[in-house]
């Protein structure tokens, strides 16, 4: 039976189905995060909003955490690479961005999703600012610019050392619940530990 079959629609209203369906619940689940949060995103609230009917939602996401995940998809930005030159300077640069967005009100939702989440990576790596293979290749991007310009070691290209920047810092977020990182944290980091590390990897 068709999604919305078991509701009919309204007079004038056009019969959705597939990815027009999708597409209206996706739509109606962002605003539901946008305004209420996470906390506050039920499946009533979103089949309303999308003139549907909770089954239609089930049949695509199995719960309310795959459902706020992927509203969130559509609300997160793709994030380019900075390139200044200097690989400090892009370092500080990835970070203070992503301190920022997590410190914002959508940042929230993605920590409320993240601890929702705990250890299911599955769904983890579908957040965009979490997906292993794309934050991986952000941050190889930026070192192997920096080993080309001899600022960091060839040896230092490896997923775990590329990473260990902001790995440090979604911790501040995940695992003390700060609400923001101060500048100096993310200095810190830098100077203190992914610098040294990148640079005498070969020793």
């Amino acid at each position: 039976m068709p999604d919305e079959e078991m509701t009919p629609p309204r007079t004038g209203q056009t019969r959705r189905r597939g990815a027009a369906l999708e597409e209206a619940i996706l739509l109606a689940a962002a605003d539901e995060l946008a305004e209420c949060g996470y906390p506050g995103l039920t499946m009533d609230r979103v089949a309303k909003r999308a003139g549907t009917n909770k089954n239609a939602i089930y049949r695509r996401w199995p719960d309310r955490l795959a459902l706020g995940i992927a509203a969130y998809r559509k609300l997160a930005r793709t994030i380019q690479p900075p390139d200044t030159g200097d690989l400090r300077d892009d370092v500080l640069e990835l970070l203070r961005r992503a301190n920022r967005h997590w410190s914002s009100p959508l940042g929230a939702v993605l920590r409320d999703l993240l601890t929702a989440a705990g250890s299911a990576q599955q769904l983890v790596a579908q957040l965009p600012e979490q997906s292993t293979d794309a934050m991986t290749a952000m941050w190889l991007t930026i070192l192997g610019r920096a080993v080309a310009r001899g600022e960091a070691s060839p040896e230092s290209l490896h997923p775990r050392v590329a990473t260990v920047a902001i790995v440090l810092l979604r911790n501040e977020f995940v695992t003390r619940g700060a609400p923001t990182a101060p500048d100096e944290v993310l200095i810190e980091i830098v100077d203190e530990v992914y610098l040294p590390l990148v640079r005498r990897r070969a020793g």
